[in-house]
């Protein structure tokens, strides 16, 4: 049997579409219903559907009398507010492509993403949120746009569902900022992931711990639970890991959504009782199997992993449906169809290691790389998305994410994913954090170099020991270096480049 999930055609597209109209259509049906509540630790900030509907439509109307032209980009420097979301659907909604942006930017880098993107307009923050040194447009000021709430309604900007809606930025593999363009259909798209991760009801209460540029918070945690017609739980920016469980026992969340990272952190505190929390979900890079099982020991509560990128968002998870067998991530999404392929294109058979690959045709694809026609080419070969990651598909159709395609590593002419390593390291006592990456020696030789997370140094007998108890010879770590913490980006996801170069730079000599 081959790595290939078949899947029904995808549905026709409708002929006159607005993402914004879509996400807010259940709201309108219910327009006082409480689509979002911001938690702080001594108040909650509440928006029932009305009016969060009446700010954006508001917001629509003021953007259009800026003098911008359907389809200008409009850079959002906003915090953890919630102008981001009213700011972020006003813009869709009116014709126009927001292109949200992490706080933490510096001028430089902001400067650089202008470059990509071109804005029109730029939408800030005052005091704290970074602009360029010379702006290439009009800034406005975020308390100019809240004077926009109430204004009258914009109509909603139909059309070809197949159109520009927004531009997110990711580093990719390159280590550069990409511009991810995404069509208004990417919302259909993230249908299959309602049944297919979240188990989501319009009763749900979801809260997301990550910042709102990040797709996986835009769209889990925003865009997602209000095309249900559920509420979105955010807690107020600077939110301490520790006190996430306060936050959840007191918002009677249902749902909470967090990376790996932010789990870890959690769990080095004791948690609340959170009789109403149904399961957590996790993405942005592999979940070990250890934080798992500490989850369910301290809530009794399953989380369900997926696999996903900026690209095409979620697309293989588990499910209270179908939740993943132990040690894989789960299942393609009911409607998805993937395939793993071998270097000569083809799916390989069940069982075998192949790089993950996604239907062209599937409507939570992006367009392309904004301005880059040729970066967009590279990813496709013939009907299939190329993520660059590499995983395995059992026979029941389970499939075990192994790392990315090019952080694989080499031992002695056997391929060892990263993952395999590290989930056996971190079962080692000591170690609250670790990664395992192949670093060169010298010109031509590379080792399995493992870098891990715990109070002090741990006795490199002791962690040798463990790894020769747990793997194969091969896939045993050559070096070992201590960190007070890895290097992680603001959304808890590793940066194995970082790593890498540290190696270089200070790690102790391997071992002869």
């Amino acid at each position: 049997m081959l790595s290939l999930v078949e899947a029904p055609p995808f549905p026709a597209l409708p002929e006159a579409f607005n993402l914004a109209a879509h996400v807010l259509a259940e709201g309108n049906r219910r327009p006082e219903a409480l689509a979002l509540r911001l938690l702080s630790a001594d108040h909650s900030e509440d928006w029932t559907y009305g009016t969060l509907i009446a700010a954006i439509g508001g917001v629509a109307t003021g953007l259009q009398a800026q003098g911008l032209q359907p389809g200008d980009r409009i850079l959002m420097r906003l915090g953890n507010s919630v102008a981001f979301p009213v700011l972020f659907l006003a813009a869709i909604a009116a014709g126009f492509v927001p292109v949200p942006t992490s706080a933490m930017l510096t001028a430089p880098e902001v400067a650089v993403l202008c470059d990509l993107v071109a804005p029109a307009l730029i939408v800030a923050d005052a005091g704290g949120i970074a602009l360029p040194a010379n702006p290439p447009c009009p800034v406005l000021p975020a308390a100019a746009m809240a004077a926009m709430y109430d204004l009258p309604p914009a109509a909603f900007d139909l059309g070809d569902a197949n159109r520009l809606a927004y531009i997110i930025f990711t580093s990719g593999t390159s280590g550069r900022p990409q511009p991810v363009a995404h069509a208004h259909r990417a919302i259909l798209g993230r249908a299959m992931m309602v049944q297919g991760w979240y188990g989501l009801t319009a009763q749900d209460r979801v809260l997301h711990a990550g910042a709102f540029n990040w797709t996986y918070t835009l769209g889990t945690g925003l865009m997602d639970p209000w095309t249900m017609g559920a509420t979105a739980l955010i807690p107020a920016p600077g939110t301490p890991p520790q006190a996430l469980g306060a936050r959840l026992a007191e918002a009677r969340a249902t749902i909470f959504a967090a990376a790996p990272g932010v789990y870890r952190q959690m769990l080095r505190h004791a948690l609340p009782a959170l009789p109403d929390l149904r399961h957590g979900l996790s993405a942005g890079e592999a979940l070990p199997q250890a934080i798992r099982d500490q989850w369910h020991q301290a809530t009794g509560t399953p989380i369900f992993e997926a696999f996903g990128m900026s690209e095409v968002s979620t697309f293989i998870s588990g499910s209270p449906a179908r939740p993943a067998p132990a040690g894989s991530t789960g299942f393609a999404q009911p409607g998805r169809r993937i395939a793993l392929l071998g270097e000569n294109g083809a799916p390989v058979p069940r069982g075998a290691e192949g790089v993950i690959a996604v239907d062209r045709r599937d409507p939570g694809l992006f367009l392309g790389y904004y301005g880059d026609a040729a970066a967009t080419q590279a990813r496709f070969q013939g009907p299939w998305y190329l993520t660059g990651d590499s995983a395995r598909m059992a026979q029941d159709g389970a499939i075990t994410y192994l790392g990315r395609h090019d952080d694989m590593m080499n031992a002695g002419g056997y391929r060892v994913s990263p993952m395999e390593v590290e989930a056996a390291m971190a079962r080692c006592p000591g170690i609250s954090d670790c990664a395992a990456v192949e670093v060169e020696v010298k010109p031509g030789t590379s080792i399995i170099a493992c870098f891990y997370a715990s109070p002090g140094p741990l006795p490199e007998a002791d962690l040798a020991a463990h790894a020769a108890q747990s793997l194969a010879r091969y896939k045993q770590p050559r070096a070992y270096h201590h960190m007070a913490q890895l290097p992680r980006n603001a959304n808890g996801k590793l940066n194995r480049k970082s790593l890498r170069q540290s190696f270089v730079k200070g790690s102790p000599s391997p071992p002869q």
